[in-house]
């Protein structure tokens, strides 16, 4: 009795220490350590047909709409593939400007568009306002837009053309759109004809 009843003080605390152990162990079990998990693989986790994409400004008001006939999404890097996608960036109190192409890849985040093969951007006839003058109707074509959805430009590096009323330009090394202020820049060697608007208004 003398040599068991110190032991059995130190019952409780040996307990504690096997339920420890055991909750240990259980958590190992139900959670494996994440350097020995699987790397997530860039396979489609799901598809979508006939998909529609809005993204919302601080106000919620609809900045952008992309639609497209299909979208694969992907695991690892929460990007989709959309074909046929066309997206429309609505600013208000102005028609709104659209880009299309046949094929669409949209980055995780929502903000990043790239658009491949036969990629165009529409922008309606502007009508003249107290701080900015009207502008003819504009199309640019080109084999690739990029689209920075927060910053509204839209821009490339391949060979672009730029219709604008009866104006035609074109370059080699690409162009960039500032759908806020409404600037175009063609980089590099530009080549084409400039007609006036009174010209087109004449015809």
């Amino acid at each position: 009795m003398q040599v068991i009843a110190p032991l059995l003080r130190f019952l409780p605390i040996f307990l504690m220490g096997l339920l420890t152990l055991g909750t240990y162990w259980m958590v190992q079990m139900t959670n494996p350590d994440e350097r020995n998990a699987q790397p997530k693989r860039h396979v489609p986790d799901y598809i979508m047909d006939q998909i529609v994409v809005t993204t919302l400004g601080p106000q919620g008001d609809t900045l952008y709409r992309i639609v497209g006939e299909k979208l694969t999404h992907y695991e690892d890097d929460a990007s989709s593939e959309i074909d046929l996608p066309i997206a429309r960036r609505f600013n208000p109190g102005k028609p709104p400007t659209t880009v299309r192409s046949d094929k669409g890849y949209l980055d995780g985040d929502l903000t990043v568009l790239d658009l491949v093969g036969n990629a165009t951007l529409l922008r309606p006839p502007q009508p003249a306002t107290a701080n900015q003058a009207g502008s003819a109707r504009m199309f640019m074509k080109s084999s690739k837009f990029t689209v920075l959805m927060n910053e509204d430009i839209v821009k490339t590096n391949q060979p672009v053309t730029l219709e604008q009323g009866l104006s035609v330009m074109n370059s080699q090394d690409g162009a960039i759109f500032d759908n806020v202020n409404q600037k175009l820049i063609m980089t590099g060697q530009v080549k084409g004809r400039i007609e006036s608007e009174q010209k087109r208004q004449a015809q």
